[in-house]
């Protein structure tokens, strides 16, 4: 079983130094947190907010070189989370046959924002998502850090 999530913004966490793709499902009952790290977060960002490079990054690139052979990015999905590791795949048609292929979970996002795919999480990884690790995280939060994320 999968659910279909959104990208809900990003946020940088001073504690790890890192940044946070916020992910949430439709109905706002589940959110996943992914740490990405600061390239990534900046190709997500540059597709969240529609601005073109002037020169493609890596995942404008992979969106060129897939259109160039006429390949459809159908879906990413997170698949699982394994040590604080998250896992993805993105799903391809291309000449009436489909392919899977693994992708860190920060390139599969932003490969999906560029191309309108849809992003969806494995209910085993909402359900393997600590709920103690994201009390903690949230803890961590300062009130300007919600200032961050989109609504």
């Amino acid at each position: 079983m999968i659910t279909q999530m959104q990208v809900k913004g990003l946020m940088f966490d001073p504690y790890n130094n890192a940044y946070i793709v916020i992910l949430r499902d439709d109905d706002q009952s589940e959110m996943l947190p992914i740490w990405v790290g600061k390239s990534e977060a900046s190709s997500i960002s540059l597709a969240i907010e529609n601005v073109a490079p002037p020169r493609p990054m890596t995942h404008d690139f992979m969106k060129s070189y897939l259109d160039a052979f006429n390949a459809k990015v159908i879906s990413v999905v997170i698949t699982d989370l394994n040590e604080h590791t998250y896992f993805a795949k993105v799903h391809l048609t291309y000449a009436d046959s489909e392919y899977t292929v693994d992708s860190r979970p920060s390139d599969a996002i932003a490969l999906a924002l560029r191309t309108q795919a849809p992003i969806f999480a494995s209910e085993s990884v909402i359900r393997k998502q600590s709920s103690e690790e994201l009390d903690q995280w949230l803890e961590n939060l300062k009130p300007e850090d919600f200032g961050k994320l989109d609504s």
